[in-house]
């Protein structure tokens, strides 16, 4: 696959990839990306690409997910930036703790691929009708980086480069592949701290067959019970308040977990979510 392909095919579904982050204000992802309006540039030149790019889609439990995976942290926070430009803006920061994300965006090529199958003059109705069921017109993908799980170097975790880098991605991808199977199947039930933690518990289990409390309070930012920087505060205001009822929960779920010994990661997840 050449360099920049994956950013090519994802910009063919999401044409606000063509806009620039760092160039297009908010008013011009808008127009994109609420209004379905073609961009005024279609260039592609501030992604750099690269051979660790993929497109894929996996098989969960909750049916197929398209997973894409940016491997040059530079293209994974333009694309993050202009997924979420319309509603933040395109300055909004990308944490540096933050290696990927699940996004809900409109398809707006495949609403316009189904209005061109109808009269102009009853394209407006079934406009309406089509978009009527979110699932015609918005799609929910993972979007990953490569790159240490957290911001957590190496040694911290007590892997060697190679080997965390590897467990890293496992980790990751399984994190992100949780919350679009929750989403999808608990759509009701959301609570961003816990739905953190099942996510960090069942990448841990992919990667490493088990669920270690002290690598989660790694990437979270806790230690001895207080907060020093780290993921949490990601999710919360209050992260020294949260940091101090997190260990208790963590304990929970490793005790849940050893509840069930051989169940495939994500099978965890029905387990977690109801304990």
């Amino acid at each position: 696959m050449s360099a920049g392909h994956v950013i090519e095919k994802l910009a063919e579904d999401y044409p606000l990839l063509y806009l620039d982050p760092d160039r297009d204000d908010r008013d011009a992802y808008r127009r994109v990306v609420l209004q379905g309006r073609d961009p005024e540039r279609r260039t592609l030149a501030h992604y750099r690409g690269g051979p660790g790019d993929r497109d894929e889609t996996v098989d969960t439990p909750a049916g197929p997910v398209r997973v894409v995976t940016l491997g040059d942290r530079h293209d994974f926070e333009l694309v993050m930036r202009g997924m979420t430009a319309a509603k933040a803006g395109p300055l909004a920061p990308v944490p540096k703790s933050q290696g990927a994300a699940m996004v809900t965006v409109f398809n707006w090529p495949r609403i316009h691929a189904h209005l061109a199958r109808f009269p102009e003059e009853e394209q407006a109705a079934e406009f309406k009708r089509f978009t009527a069921v979110r699932e015609n017109y918005i799609d929910m993908l993972a979007v990953l980086s490569r790159g240490p799980y957290s911001g957590v170097d190496a040694a911290a975790a007590g892997e060697t480069e190679s080997e965390w880098l590897a467990l890293s991605d496992t980790i990751r991808r399984y994190h992100e592949l949780t919350h679009v199977i929750c989403r999808r199947l608990y759509p009701d039930d959301v609570d961003p701290v816990r739905d953190e933690l099942i996510a960090d518990a069942v990448g841990l289990c992919a990667a490493y067959g088990r669920f270690d409390p002290e690598k989660e309070k790694l990437f979270l930012g806790i230690k001895d019970g207080r907060y020093i920087g780290g993921r949490l505060e990601n999710y919360t205001d209050e992260p020294e308040v949260l940091a101090k009822r997190v260990p208790a929960d963590l304990e929970r779920m490793k005790k849940i977990i050893e509840e069930h010994p051989g169940a495939e990661p994500f099978g965890l997840i029905p387990v977690l979510m109801e304990g």
